[in-house]
This record gives structure tokens, C-alpha cells and sequence, in this order.
């Protein structure tokens, strides 16, 4: 092992779990702590988590590996930041208390407000300016919801006592003892707030959503010195020297540092990322461009397409319904059928990402019969996510204009052999598991690493990244246009809007 200077904590902060794992210098795991955190439902298509829990829980993971490799906080070189998106967090700038609870990426309630947005002829502005979708998936329209539902709230941000910030922000708010309020550049690409031709704030955005610019964290790049930890954290002051997005640091994890390299994270969703290069590529088939990451000298973009609902629907089958006690079950028991038996689940429980953006489509299980089984239903929903990530890497690949030669795969579900094989077959592109899935972790723990010179170059984290197996597809281009013909079919049958509880909230669109 190498000598503890070189250790680097990396902080991922998921959607339904908080993780602190710490890699050496050849950028393997050495030590890893993990946390479930809540999440809460309290109308149809709310999703909401309590910020103060969020901080906890990560600091918990972080000590507890410290704890487990006998180390104190000065063993650290560096600590790195990678988190869920879009989340959007409202807090005091004197007690820094939210004051509200987080309202998580999957959340939908602003999608009559985003629709009055699109009717009003925004869309195509903030477009260009941001390269996103007009849409309740991303911080700005949240941030709005919180100012005008919280009493007292927009007063209060007038008078520049209130902070807003995504996941990120609320950490290094919290591990610097409250003298940080930054974001990252890929973060902050994914608000609707941020032009990301000149990567600055856009008062032109901010005046149309109507958010004060004094909540604004200030920007800074993904890599180099981001702040310090508050000495009693840790015992001593410890640079923060990475932060990014979940999928632009599993992006930076997977080395895809050359244009037209791509990954998909199965997580509690799906996200597609493609390398675009140094210039944005706005799309032609309603994917988002986004920043990967600033690293010293360079930007980089990327496409990207979200699935909203990945894993979740596991989780959903074990939780919701009791098909399965655990999500390690749902591979052997999709394994007792041969097929989907004609059972195609549609996970749209809020609403569909790319290439749809339909945030009124609801979950949807059709071609059921007597015959249909647990285990059809088990490969169905498995298929499910393959399937989502196929409409998004179609439309990946016609943006690029080129097939892909390869998809590298990260994530939990990544090692689901029944499903890699399926996402292989249905997309018709090899797919390629590295040794460390985990690489939303591994990247963020590259990009703080870079920053304080325990590598010094992408060329040298690219000589880390180790391939564990690939998949060839193997099904026939006949199987494999019928399948996705019946997908589509399913699909459209699943959009638009379907019921709605008598709780929903104000901006529900139509009942």
C-alpha cells in the first residue's frame, strides 16, 4: 500500500445512499462506508429528502473509513465530491439551517409552471443558452417553487439571507464550517441558470425564473483546491480539491477523455454520457449538452441522456410490490424464463427523461396473460431499464452521426451479467464492465487527486482503467428490431397523462 500522503476520500452522495470510499494512487478501493438515506413522497410525483440527514449521513461514511483503515483525518491527501444532481437545497446564511427539505432531481411538481415557461416561447432561449430541456428534472424551477411556498422565503432571498445550492454545494457549505458556498462547473450546468458557452450565472435565466442572483454559489473549476474542512471535522484541515456531477465524474471514473468515448451509470436511474470535446454539441434528438468538467486548461462536454428510473424500478419490485426480499435475487429469478414471455413494463413512475421529456407518462405493465409469471415480470422490468438506455443511445449516436464501437458500464447494476448481456444484444454495441464499478466514487477521487498533484495528467489516469469483461452482442438484427418495435409501442401507450390522486399538488396539469 502506498504511504498514506497519497490517499484520497472521495464522497458520494447518491440518491438513495450516502458512500465515502478511499483510493490509493493506483486508484483502487481500500476502504468504503455506505448509508441509506430517506426519501419522501408526500404527493404524486413529490420527491423529497431532509437535507440536514444528507450531511450526516455522508460525514458518518467519511469517518467510518478513516475508522476502518486506522487512520486520522491528516492521513488524507485530498477529498473529492461527487453527488446527485439537480437536487435543489434552500438554506439560511446565518444558521445555515434549510429551510425547506431537499427537493430531489426525480421531482415533478414544476411542470405546469416549466409548461406555462414552453407556452410562453422560453424554451428555445434557455435551450441555447444551457443546452437543457425546459423541464422539472433540473435546480431553477425547484429553487422557484421554494421562494414562492415557503413563507417568508422570497423576502428573505431579496434581502440576501438565503443560500441555494445542489448537493455539492450543501456539502462543502457544511465540511468548510460555512465558509464555502461554490458549485462546480458541472453542476452548475445542470440548473438553468448557467450559459454554458461563457460559464457564468445568466441574468437573463435568472430574471425568468425569478431567483435572486445573491443565492448563487460561486463557480469554480472540478479540479484544483476548492476549500478546506473545518478543522473539527477531521482533526485537521483537509483540501477539497474535486467535485463534480455523479455522471460527469463516473464519465472522468470510465476515462473517457476523447470525443465520441461513452458510459452508462445504472443507478437509481440511467445516465448516458458522450464526450463531445471542448465545444458544446447541442442536439438534434432532444438529448441535453452538458459540461463534463474543468480540469487546469480545458473544459470538456458532453451529451448526455437521463433514464429517471433505473434501478428504482428493483427497488420498486422488492419495496413497493414484494416480488423479490432483496435486489441480488431479481438476476436468478428473471434467469427461469427464456423471454419476456410478451410482458413489457414501462417504470414511468415520474414521468419519462430522454429522449421523451414527458413528465406527465406514468407507469405502465402490459402483455400480460394466465401464463405470465414473477420471473416474466422480473425480466421485464430488468429489460426495462435496457430498453430506456437503448432510445437514449439511438439518439446518441444519430447526434454523433457514427455507431459506437463500445459502451463502458458503471454502477451497481452494472454487474448484473443477465442484464449486460441484454443491453449488448438490444443496443447491438459491445459493452465493457471495468474491475471498479463504482467509478461515480473513482472519478470524483481522479478529479481531487489532479488537483493536488498525486497524478499529474489524464494520460496517467487513463493508464488506470481496467476492463473486467465485455459483452458481444449476439442477437439477431430481425429479434432485435421486433423487440424494439413492441418497446416503442408499449412506450407511447404510457404517455401523456393518465390519474392523478386527489393530493396532487397545485401544479398538476390536468386531472
Amino acid at each position: 500500500m502506498h504511504g498514506t500522503t497519497e490517499l484520497i476520500a472521495s464522497l458520494d452522495l447518491g440518491t438513495t445512499s450516502a458512500r465515502a470510499i478511499i483510493f490509493n494512487a493506483e486508484g483502487r478501493p481500500l476502504a468504503a462506508s455506505q448509508k441509506p438515506l430517506t426519501q419522501y413522497f408526500p404527493h404524486d410525483g413529490w420527491v423529497e429528502q431532509d437535507a440536514e440527514e444528507i450531511w450526516q449521513k455522508q460525514k458518518e461514511c467519511l469517518l467510518g473509513t478513516l475508522a476502518d483503515l486506522k487512520l486520522s483525518g491528516s492521513g488524507l491527501r485530498a477529498l473529492g465530491i461527487t453527488n446527485q444532481r439537480e437536487t435543489t437545497i434552500v438554506w439560511s446564511k446565518k444558521t445555515g439551517k434549510p429551510i425547506y427539505r431537499a427537493i430531489v432531481w426525480q421531482d415533478r411538481r414544476t411542470a405546469a409552471f416549466c409548461e406555462r415557461l414552453h407556452d410562453s416561447g422560453f424554451e428555445p432561449l434557455i435551450h441555447d443558452k444551457t443546452g437543457l430541456c425546459l423541464d422539472p428534472y433540473f435546480s431553477a424551477s425547484k429553487v422557484r417553487w421554494i421562494l414562492d411556498n415557503v413563507e417568508g422565503a422570497r423576502e428573505k432571498a431579496l434581502a440576501g439571507e438565503l443560500l441555494f445550492g445542489t448537493v455539492d454545494s450543501w456539502l462543502i457549505w457544511n465540511l468548510t464550517g460555512g465558509l464555502g458556498h461554490v458549485t462546480d462547473v458541472s453542476n452548475a450546468s445542470r440548473t438553468l441558470l448557467f450559459n454554458i458557452h461563457n460559464c457564468r450565472w445568466d441574468e437573463e435565466l435568472l430574471d425568468i425564473f425569478g431567483i435572486p442572483a445573491s443565492m448563487l454559489p460561486r463557480v469554480v473549476p472540478s479540479s484544483g483546491l476548492i476549500g478546506r474542512t473545518a478543522p473539527a471535522i477531521l482533526g485537521a484541515p483537509i483540501d477539497i480539491c474535486g467535485a463534480a456531477g455523479d455522471q460527469q465524474a463516473a464519465t472522468f471514473g470510465q476515462a473517457c477523455f476523447k470525443p465520441g468515448m461513452t458510459k452508462n451509470s445504472y443507478g437509481t436511474g440511467g445516465f448516458l454520457l458522450m464526450n463531445t470535446g471542448s465545444t458544446p454539441k447541442l442536439s438534434d434528438n432532444r438529448l441535453l449538452s452538458t459540461i463534463g468538467w474543468t480540469i487546469p486548461g480545458a473544459t470538456s462536454y458532453a451529451l448526455e441522456g437521463s433514464v429517471f428510473v433505473a434501478g428504482a424500478v428493483v427497488q420498486w419490485l422488492r419495496e413497493g410490490v414484494g416480488l423479490i426480499d432483496t435486489s441480488a435475487e431479481i438476476e436468478s429469478l428473471a434467469r427461469q424464463v427464456k423471454d419476456n414471455g410478451g410482458v413489457y413494463l414501462i417504470p414511468a413512475f415520474v414521468g419519462l427523461g430522454a429522449p421523451y421529456w414527458d413528465p406527465h407518462a406514468r407507469g405502465l405493465m402490459i402483455g400480460l396473460t394466465r401464463g405470465t409469471t414473477r420471473a416474466h415480470i422480473a425480466r421485464a422490468a430488468l429489460e426495462s431499464i435496457t430498453f430506456q438506455c437503448n432510445d437514449v443511445l439511438r439518439a446518441m449516436m444519430n447526434d454523433a452521426g457514427a455507431r459506437l464501437t463500445e459502451l463502458r458500464v458503471d454502477g451497481g447494476a452494472s454487474e448484473n451479467d443477465l442484464m449486460m448481456q441484454f443491453q449488448a444484444d438490444i443496443s447491438g454495441v459491445p459493452v465493457v464492465r471495468p474491475e471498479v464499478v463504482e467509478t461515480t466514487a473513482l472519478g470524483a477521487a481522479y478529479l481531487a487527486g489532479l488537483g493536488c498533484g498525486v497524478w499529474k495528467s489524464t494520460e496517467e489516469i487513463e493508464k488506470l482503467w481496467r476492463r473486467e469483461r465485455t459483452f458481444e452482442p449476439t442477437m439477431s438484427q430481425d429479434q432485435r428490431e421486433f423487440l424494439t418495435t413492441q418497446w416503442g409501442r408499449a412506450v407511447a401507450r404510457s404517455k401523456g397523462c393518465l390519474l392523478y390522486t386527489s393530493d396532487a399538488a397545485d401544479d398538476t396539469p390536468c386531472v
